[in-house]
């Protein structure tokens, strides 16, 4: 089981299963999310594209982009639609491969695959077929898929870095990706994740946009572009909504991508590339928009000391003897450690509690004390165990004091009526 921040995977999926099998019995009851034919005009799907496909699917479209834009599916194509609800972009697949080619619609609502498969009685079409599964665990063979297209789907999936591993293994060599979803700006304090529902309603599990492009390309896809992007909750017809989503910069994106041909000799590149990636600045400004430095600087103390000493250990074995200048190396590990206890004094103001800066200052304390007065192996065990307790103390009081910050902002914006 996956938890994610105190709630579990399978209370998040049935959070989402609940509402878009709400949508399916009746798309009319009214969402905090675009519902039906208005939304799609809204993210720009054709009206003659539209007038072409069932009623039924149009009028329970709960898509947040038009990923055709990217026009990568071709006649006799094989398709996946991930997230295929009551079927408008499935619809849609299956009109552009034809009747050489195939569409597998992937959904987990079992109210909006019924559906669906209603339509497709109804209209006589026989080159889709419904599967009911998660993104996260897709029963379709390896190298089985030349497009897959998602819309609004990948926000509401916990595990979205399996998910994209599972999209990337069942797509053919030179495949292509279509889709449209929703990315933030910033980052979702802790405490805003608190509520399944509000995963079901796109806003809290979005990803940074960087980070969310990224997660692509560490997962092997190439040409991963964006190709626009669309205000998406500004047509939310809750004001609470359009509120939460404006504080995130919350957006709809359409991205292409592809993999690649498997090819030789570029993992050093791509090593060096996602490096450099990981060094930009707007991840920097994450690390410190969620208090991390302490964490940060705690890793970087234990890897100095213990790391070091595993990896003397690991050359003396091989017969290989390096003399490091000892002053200099206590030194560097106390100033690591030295660092937690400034970066929990600066997450301080956040919350509001002294123990976290009062434990890492001991910590430090400890860890100089065996680096420069008289060296203990207890003590230097004991000064990381108090250093580690403190971030871990840190970054508990930062989710409680975000979780309390969220319940008040979400209670502030219900007061704003809706227009």
């Amino acid at each position: 089981m996956v938890a994610i921040l105190g709630f579990s995977k399978e209370q998040i999926t049935e959070a989402v299963r609940a509402m878009y099998g709400s949508v399916a019995d009746d798309p009319n009851q009214g969402f905090h999310f675009p519902v039906g034919r208005p939304a799609a005009l809204a993210v720009s799907y054709p009206e003659e594209e539209l007038d072409r496909l069932p009623q039924a699917a149009v009028d329970r479209f709960a898509g947040v982009g038009y990923p055709f834009l990217a026009g990568v599916i071709r006649s006799g194509d094989t398709v996946l639609d991930v997230g295929s609800g009551s079927g408008t972009d499935t619809l849609l697949a299956s009109r552009l491969v034809g009747k050489a080619g195939r569409v597998y619609a992937l959904d987990i609502t079992t109210h909006m695959l019924a559906r669906l498969q209603a339509t497709l009685g109804e209209a006589g079409i026989g080159n889709v077929e419904t599967i009911e599964a998660d993104a996260e665990h897709i029963p379709l063979p390896d190298n089985s898929v030349d497009v897959m297209t998602s819309n609004g789907v990948l926000n509401l999936v916990p595990d979205k870095r399996k998910a994209c591993a599972e999209i990337f293994r069942v797509l053919k060599p030179e495949g292509r990706v279509q889709l449209s979803d929703i990315v933030i700006t910033r980052p979702v304090p802790l405490g805003g994740r608190s509520d399944p529902k509000l995963w079901a309603e796109c806003v809290v599990g979005a990803s940074v946009d960087e980070d969310y492009l990224e997660l692509f390309r560490e997962t092997g896809f190439v040409d991963v572009e964006v190709l626009g992007e669309f205000d998406y909750f500004s047509t939310s017809p809750s004001a609470d909504t359009r509120h939460i989503a404006s504080g995130l910069g919350a957006r709809s994106v359409t991205v292409v991508m592809r993999r690649p041909r498997e090819a030789a000799g570029t993992a050093g590149l791509e090593r060096l590339g996602w490096l450099a990636r990981r060094m930009h600045p707007r991840r920097l400004k994450a690390i410190t928009g969620r208090g991390l430095w302490g964490a940060v600087a705690a890793v970087a103390a234990i890897v100095a000391c213990y790391g070091v000493i595993a990896f003397l250990a690991l050359l003396s074995v091989i017969g290989v003897s390096i003399a490091l200048p000892e002053g200099a190396w206590a030194a560097i590990i106390f100033a690591a450690a030295a660092l937690v206890a400034i970066a929990t004094g600066f997450n301080l103001p956040r919350h509001g509690r002294p123990w976290p800066l009062v434990a890492t200052a001991l910590g430090a304390a400890l860890i100089g004390y065996i680096a420069f007065v008289s060296y203990s192996p207890l003590v230097e065990a004991l000064g990381f165990i108090v250093l580690i307790g403190g971030v871990t103390l840190d970054l508990y009081e930062i989710y409680r004091a975000e979780c309390t910050s969220a319940r008040i902002e979400t209670a502030a914006a219900r007061t704003v009526p809706e227009r």
